[in-house]
């Protein structure tokens, strides 16, 4: 099926037993995120779900018409694949085709999103007051936000762009635009500077079709639309609507849009909140944000729902988002841009925020595919990538103890390592040091290393049964209701390149019972030595 709006979405979620359904009184500012976040910490992936609140108040004792969602697009990989429409393992091969294959949007004149429009002087007593937001970590947090789809336009081609940005609200008519210096986003806001323009149109998305999330978490090619890629997601035309008051196309299925204009030379200092690093993220580069000036909310009339990523200490939502959204983009970066057809996955790991540890899984055709993988991959995003690892087609780049075991017996520091300068971080706390300025920080050099852990000569077979005799344990186990097992690879042995005829004539002598005759061979090979003269 193709969801056309977040509520379809939501169904389909609660058929598949993948939504978490809480009515009970709920505070905005204590108990949601919390109750959310021990899912994160005290369960395995597999049984991480999304949420739906619908009974919310805040500290000061006001019920919400609205509702509140999180943890609904990547609280798992089968949450996420789900929204894809699709099975875990082909949700990068949905995200390649649609970057190849975009479909442009359609606009509609009559939208839900608009059921609702709040502007002017109304602003002052409705529109941002009236959305439910929670507070993300709460005893920390030093602002409420929005963090999903935020819509601006670049003032010389007219291309719009949806990014995952945080909108900070900090009074009826006014939000901070987290936005680092090197995103498409701030690109934006120089062009219109650099046009004479004194403020950017800016929109952000809540809610909707999942396919507009997804994308603009992604990292796709500057000037792609990214209603278009999400176009692509789905199969059919995203169905957009014209913005009340700023020239800008958003969904129109939408929960809520904030409409507003961005100053280019107004900035106000942000406040502590906390980030992806697992860290709060306090006198960071982007700790100077634009000043959006608000100037229409709309919403849908019928309970509106405030959706929101949980972010914040990895494993989360956003380190899931990330993980898939990424590996996706540099997957048909490595295989179609940079002529690497032999690149089979690109894992980013969680536990790294899914932004810093980059696994590059690779079958090589010559000595030096994997360190150039390694380099292109480097290169993709400035901000994206601390360390990067190749490995072979038989490692599982997203198991850190196949990549680990790989790291350990398939490379040499002195001859595979590699240091990349030239990288930057806006939210990475390593990359500052004490009694240094921060007057060019958004610029402070970070830096990459590339390790090549692929094989560089033969390899003789893992040292595991063959898989015939691990299947045949497996329907043992089984058999027995022994715990249900979760296997990792590899898990079975196979042959790698040093193995002879000969090796393998003796493993079946074995298992027949015939290492008596193999002892009989091996005495004729028999020779002698002087061991007082080796070396």
């Amino acid at each position: 099926m193709v969801y056309h709006d977040l509520r379809e979405y939501l169904s389909e979620l609660k058929k598949r037993n993948l939504l978490t359904e809480i009515d009970k009184e709920i505070q905005l500012e204590t108990e949601l995120m919390p109750l959310v976040r021990l899912q994160f910490k005290g369960l395995p992936e597999k049984q991480r779900k999304g949420f739906l609140f619908t009974n919310v108040y805040d500290s000061k004792g006001r019920h919400y018409d609205g509702a509140v969602t999180t943890g609904v697009l990547s609280s798992s990989i089968d949450v996420y694949a789900a929204g894809m429409e699709c099975e875990p393992d082909k949700v990068s091969d949905r995200f390649t085709e649609a970057i190849e294959s975009p479909i442009e949007p359609r606009v509609v004149t009559d939208a839900k999103v608009q059921e609702v429009v709040v502007t002017g002087k109304d602003l002052d007593a409705k529109g941002l007051s009236d959305i439910p937001l929670p507070v993300e970590i709460p005893g920390y947090s030093c602002q409420v936000r929005t963090t999903t789809a935020f819509v601006t336009k670049d003032v010389e081609t007219g291309i719009q762009n949806a990014g995952t940005y945080s909108g900070q609200i900090f009074g009826p008519r006014k939000i901070l635009w987290e936005v680092h210096r090197g995103s498409h986003g701030f690109m934006h806001l120089r062009k219109a500077a650099s046009n004479g323009s004194k403020t950017l149109d800016a929109a952000i998305v809540i809610g909707g079709p999942p396919y507009v999330q997804y994308t603009a978490a992604s990292k796709v090619p500057y000037g792609l639309d990214e209603f278009a890629v999400s176009g692509g997601l789905a199969g059919e035309p995203i169905d957009v609507v014209k913005c009340k008051t700023v020239d800008l196309y958003v969904p129109a299925n939408a929960e809520y849009i904030i409409e507003g204009k961005v100053s280019v030379e107004d900035f106000e200092p942000q406040t502590p909140f906390g980030e992806y690093t697992g860290y709060v993220a306090a006198d960071v580069e982007s700790q100077w944000c634009p000043v959006m000036e608000i100037t229409a909310v709309t919403h849908r009339k019928d309970k509106p729902i405030f959706q929101t990523i949980i972010s914040q200490f990895p494993p989360s939502e956003s380190s899931k988002l990330r993980q898939v959204a990424y590996g996706s983009a540099f997957t048909k970066f490595l295989r179609n841009d940079c002529g690497l057809p032999n690149v089979t996955k690109v894992a980013f790991h969680e536990s790294s925020g899914s932004w810093q540890y980059c696994v590059v899984q690779i079958k090589k055709d010559a000595p030096t595919d994997a360190m150039r993988a390694l380099v292109c991959a480097s290169g993709y995003a400035a901000d994206i990538g601390k360390v990067f690892i190749a490995v072979d087609d038989d490692i599982d780049p997203f198991d850190p103890d196949s990549v680990n075991w790989a790291l350990s017996f398939r490379m040499q520091p002195h001859r595979d390592m590699q240091l990349i300068k030239g990288k930057t971080a806006h939210l990475d706390p390593s990359v500052f040091v004490k009694g240094q300025s921060d007057a060019n920080s958004g610029y402070r050099e970070a830096s990459a290393i590339l390790i090549d852990a692929t094989r560089k000569t033969d390899y003789p077979p893992t040292s595991l049964p063959k898989k015939e005799y691990m299947l045949k344990a497996k329907e043992i186990w089984e058999s027995l209701d022994l715990p249900e097992l979760s296997l990792k690879q590899p898990w079975h042995g196979y042959n790698l390149e040093k193995w002879s005829d000969e090796y393998d004539r003796y493993a079946r002598m074995v298992l027949n019972g015939e290492h008596f005759k193999i002892g009989e061979e091996l005495a004729k090979k028999r020779v002698k030595k002087d061991i007082l003269g080796e070396i």
